[in-house]
């Protein structure tokens, strides 16, 4: 549990998860909400179990992921787990819709819809937020100071690589 919150006061994870959260939120809200053009909860759960066939859970798990595990992300709450279930949704986004238009996105309106490029960023952030945790100013953070009784700091770490 401690390793699932453990993070160091880094600024490149809170960047990292930021613009992430940035960037995913919106199409989660699309999905939830129905905001930017979206279509809202009923119909992105009609679209991926009608359409696509995607089993209910799987489309509940979705809409979730990209709309509050962006705003969990943004606090850095449980970034490790919501950085994997982004890149999972990523994933599947390129095998069930995303492979067959190839790499790049639909810039000029030639391909018959979008490339999985933009997919890969994001599994690629999430990856990253794997490997680093949320950073500071982070949900996380706290919740690891508070698991392992001790406050974590640059110099703390350090000390702990070098007596390793």
């Amino acid at each position: 549990m401690k390793t699932l919150f453990q993070t160091e006061e880094r600024w490149a994870p809170v960047i990292l998860r930021v613009m992430l959260a940035l960037v995913i939120f919106p199409h989660g809200a699309q999905k939830l909400l129905g905001w930017y053009g979206g279509n809202g909860f009923e119909g992105t759960m009609g679209f991926f179990t009608q359409q696509m066939g995607l089993p209910w859970v799987i489309a509940f798990l979705v809409i979730m992921g990209e709309s509050v595990g962006a705003l969990a992300l943004a606090a850095g709450f449980m970034t490790r787990f919501t950085a994997a279930s982004l890149g999972i949704i990523m994933l599947g986004a390129i095998a069930t819709v995303h492979w067959s238009n190839g790499f790049f996105m639909n810039w000029f309106g030639q391909q018959t819809g979008e490339g999985f490029e933009y997919h890969l960023l994001v599994i690629g952030m999430g990856l990253s937020l794997m490997v680093t945790g949320a950073g500071t100013w982070s949900v996380d953070q706290v919740i690891g100071k508070w698991l392992t009784g001790r406050e974590y700091s640059n110099a703390s770490v350090a000390r702990e690589t070098v007596a390793a």
